[in-house]
């Protein structure tokens, strides 16, 4: 703003000084005129006179065009260098004779060389003419003040002086009171963003807080469970021997000792995440994953009267998983797609290889998930379910698991159309992970 001010003022006296110039050449040439009428009119007397050789008399015939203090008139006579005025006086000046010998039409005379010639102390010009006469070439000269071009011209600068002050004054109040306006509109926006970022901590604080309360929660049900089901197993243990020979009663209990580890083994997986652990990683193909995982929720989705459709593409790569956890885990994203849908709803399980990284997705024509919901699904305790339907818990064990395998959690509205490309509602969760980098 300083610089803005500064330049414009510069500018303008630039401007002030040019004019000042083109006024006193405009000046200079008007003396010049001035000199040459006078030159002719004492010409045209001189000969009709006889040819005087006296400047008083010369003079006399102009003397009308003097102004005492601001306009004189002088000879120089062939072979005198002296201007003599119309009163008799005498005067010398170098740069008027200058000028009559290189043949000037004008001079400007400094200020302390006015006084001489009767003029006041400030800048003047002399007109220069020369005519033929008596004795060879005469000089006229005709010196005025440049006294009133000079105010003016004072004036002119004082007033673009003012009118610069009064715009750098105004640029500096509206400047400053823009200045102020900002301050407070940045006073405002840091007061704002602080109330965000204690906002955004008081979030992270009630997150780590249900963290926490869900790791305390899956320790206490696990001890309150590993009791019970260590009960279950050994009695279906105690029991396989003394089934005998039926078959259907071996692979009832098989199937009851099987579930139970599998139990055992996700309790325990759990443990170690919420007490911050990493899960045993072992190669492992995602389609068997996938199959085992539909397996265990087919008889759900037949109750529900959902449709469970898998794609799941050949030569896939391993993923270094745990694979209970990881079944787990996609177990949970199948059954809220089941609990979305209607009767007679469908739900398609895809699983592909994108370059380095394995995709399960999961997608259902149920009722959909709004954005905001999509935002706050992995939270703990957070659910869209009725009242004893949900806990809340599922897509944020999901979370922590996919967390902790290297992996990425997406949920947002499925954005599918039908058979016939009209836009259909429902969800899509997906799961990707790295592929397992095989060693040889």
């Amino acid at each position: 703003m300083a610089l803005a001010i500064i330049v414009v003022a510069g500018l303008a006296y630039w401007d002030a000084r040019r004019e000042s110039s083109n006024a006193l050449a405009d000046f200079a040439r008007e003396q010049a005129t001035l000199a040459q009428g006078v030159a002719a009119a004492v010409a045209t007397h001189a000969k009709l006179e006889g040819a005087p050789a006296d400047s008083v008399e010369l003079l006399a015939h102009v003397r009308a065009l003097e102004q005492p203090g601001s306009l004189v008139l002088f000879l120089v006579k062939p072979g005198d260098g002296a201007l003599v005025g119309s009163s008799g006086e005498r005067v010398h000046d170098a740069t008027v004779e200058r000028g009559l010998v290189e043949g000037a039409s004008s001079v400007k005379l400094e200020r302390a060389a006015a006084p001489v010639f009767g003029l006041p102390e400030r800048t003047a010009v002399a007109g220069l003419a020369t005519f033929d006469g008596a004795g060879g070439k005469w000089g006229v000269v005709v010196v005025a003040t440049a006294l009133r071009e000079r105010d003016r011209e004072l004036r002119a600068q004082w007033r673009s002086v003012a009118a610069v002050a009064l715009a750098a004054g105004l640029v500096f109040v509206f400047g400053g009171f823009a200045l102020v306006q900002q301050r407070k509109e940045l006073d405002l926006g840091r007061e704002l963003s602080l109330a965000e970022l204690r906002r955004e901590r008081e979030e992270q604080l009630v997150q780590i807080d249900k963290l926490a309360t869900m790791a305390a929660l899956a320790t206490g049900i696990a001890h309150e469970i590993s009791t019970p089901l260590g009960v279950i197993v050994g009695r279906a243990e105690q029991l396989l021997p003394k089934v005998g020979d039926d078959e259907r009663a071996k692979r009832s209990v098989a199937s009851i000792i099987e579930q139970g580890n599998r139990i055992d083994h996700v309790i325990r997986g759990f443990l170690d995440l919420a007490r911050g652990g990493s899960p045993t990683l072992e190669h492992v193909n995602p389609g068997r994953v996938a199959e085992a995982a539909t397996e265990l929720v087919e008889h759900r989705f037949q109750t529900a009267g959902v449709t469970l459709v898998t794609d799941i593409a050949r030569a896939l790569p391993n993923v270094a998983c745990d694979p209970r956890l990881l079944e787990q885990a996609l177990i949970n994203l199948l059954l809220n797609a089941c609990d979305a849908c209607e009767r007679d709803g469908k739900v398609v399980l895809t699983v592909r290889a994108d370059g380095e990284r394995v995709r399960f997705e999961v997608i259902d024509d149920g009722a959909g998930i709004t954005p905001e919901a999509a935002a706050r699904a992995t939270e703990p305790f957070f659910t869209t379910k009725p009242a004893g339907k949900g806990t809340g818990l599922g897509l944020a064990i999901t979370t922590e698991i996919v967390k902790h395998h290297g992996g990425n959690l997406t949920l947002r509205p499925a954005d599918a159309h039908d058979a016939k490309g009209s836009p259909t509602h429902g969800t899509l969760a997906a799961m990707d992970f790295p592929a397992a980098k095989e060693t040889t």
